[in-house]
């Protein structure tokens, strides 16, 4: 049987759609682009997901994960996804349909069309365990790249998130850190290594993400956080990770976000002790909801004085990164009310809810953004 007589033998197997149909249908169908590549990148059905012929039965199950799911297979001109309507039913999928006429015919009867943004190939390799996850996928995947990310602090904290957020591809990460590489930090900031001692901590930082993943774009701002240029700085991000390493910079970061409407990942870590929560601006508790002004400086004894774990900002550091996925990708429950307290010592975990405080002096009032304090450099607490 030759590929004419192949195909015609398919299109006698498999139900076809009209495109006026499947333009009518809304969300009705998963639709699939069985094209290769540069095809798709010349046009493609919005909203349809890419799976070329070659790699459909492999990935099909973690792409659409019920077999009853309609699905609408298409191709150029309705002669692949002939065959890849057969190929899915006989892998079990029931409610399976190709396009008539491929998408040649699509656009010459006037349908939208878009030029998507595509991973590329080495994109697909890198990401693949994110692209097997049904919940992340090509198009989660993608939302990721389009991302923009902002990291307070290039410490202990942020070591760890800035990592893990460069690896999962957020296309854009910024760093704030005014500080230098110091040997005291190499204990629990493994972003950096001896070989950074005396270097800015952003450059450091911004350096190794650059060797790490090529696709993230970095922007250094290597000052310290205060009332003049928070704003400025924030202003754009999609996402703020807060690994501050003490209380004016919380405090500010807090309120800034109030201004500009970014949700904050919050983390902390003393001795043997890391909390990690989310801020949503008014939609959810602020940190001024949990402690309304700054401690005195003799109830905050720095890291300094107490110590710190060395492994522990990487564990805090880590939900950080994955709070922030999370929000980019509307993804699962955020901890949005949530504290969650980690005791390294016991291996423990506890989770303490907590509301939005009617007279908190920054959210209290959605009407009144609050002032930015820069608050005495007393109340510091390093980590």
């Amino acid at each position: 049987m030759d590929y004419r007589e192949l195909v015609a033998y398919a299109k006698r197997q498999i139900v076809e759609i009209h495109p006026d149909a499947l333009a009518g249908a809304g969300d009705e169908y998963v639709v699939i682009d069985v094209r290769e590549l540069e095809e798709r990148r010349q046009g493609a059905i919005p909203g349809s997901l890419f799976l070329s012929k070659g790699v459909l039965e492999r990935d099909i199950a973690t792409t659409v994960t019920e077999p009853s799911t309609p699905v609408v297979v298409y191709c150029a001109a309705g002669l692949r996804s002939a065959l890849a309507a057969v190929s899915l039913e006989a892998m079990g999928y029931t409610n399976v349909a190709s396009l008539r006429g491929g998408f040649d015919q699509w656009k010459a009867d006037g349908h939208p069309w878009d030029l998507p943004h595509e991973l590329s190939v080495d994109q697909r390799i890198r990401y693949d365990r994110h692209l097997k996850l049904p919940e992340i996928g090509q198009a989660g995947q993608q939302a990721l790249l389009d991302a923009s990310v902002l990291v307070i602090g290039a410490g202990g904290l942020g070591s760890p998130a800035l990592l893990y957020l460069a690896a999962a591809g957020v296309g854009t990460i910024g760093i704030v850190d005014g500080d230098r590489v110091d040997a005291s930090n190499l204990q629990r900031q493994v972003i950096h290594d001896g070989s950074r001692l005396g270097s800015l901590k952003v450059e450091s930082a911004g350096a190794r993400i650059a060797a790490l993943n090529s696709d993230t774009a970095i922007e250094l701002h290597p000052v310290r956080l205060d009332s003049s240029n928070a704003l400025d700085i924030m202003s754009g991000y999609d996402v703020i990770v807060d690994g501050a390493d003490n209380f004016p910079t919380r405090y500010l970061v807090n309120d800034a976000s109030l201004h500009l409407g970014i949700p904050v990942v919050h983390g902390s870590i003393f001795r043997f002790e890391g909390q990690a929560t989310v801020f949503a601006p008014y939609s959810g508790p602020c940190y001024r909801c949990l402690f309304p002004s700054p401690p005195p400086p003799e109830l905050a004894p720095s890291c300094a004085e107490a110590g710190v774990l060395g492994a522990l900002p990487g564990i805090i550091g880590s939900v950080q990164a994955i709070e922030a996925i999370k929000l980019v990708l509307d993804l699962g429950t955020p901890l949005t009310g949530t504290l969650a307290i980690y005791d390294a010592l016991e291996q423990r975990w506890a989770n303490l809810s907590f509301a939005r405080d009617p007279a908190c002096p920054a959210c209290g009032d959605p009407e009144r953004r609050p002032l930015l304090i820069d608050y005495d450099e007393t109340c510091a607490v390093p980590v």
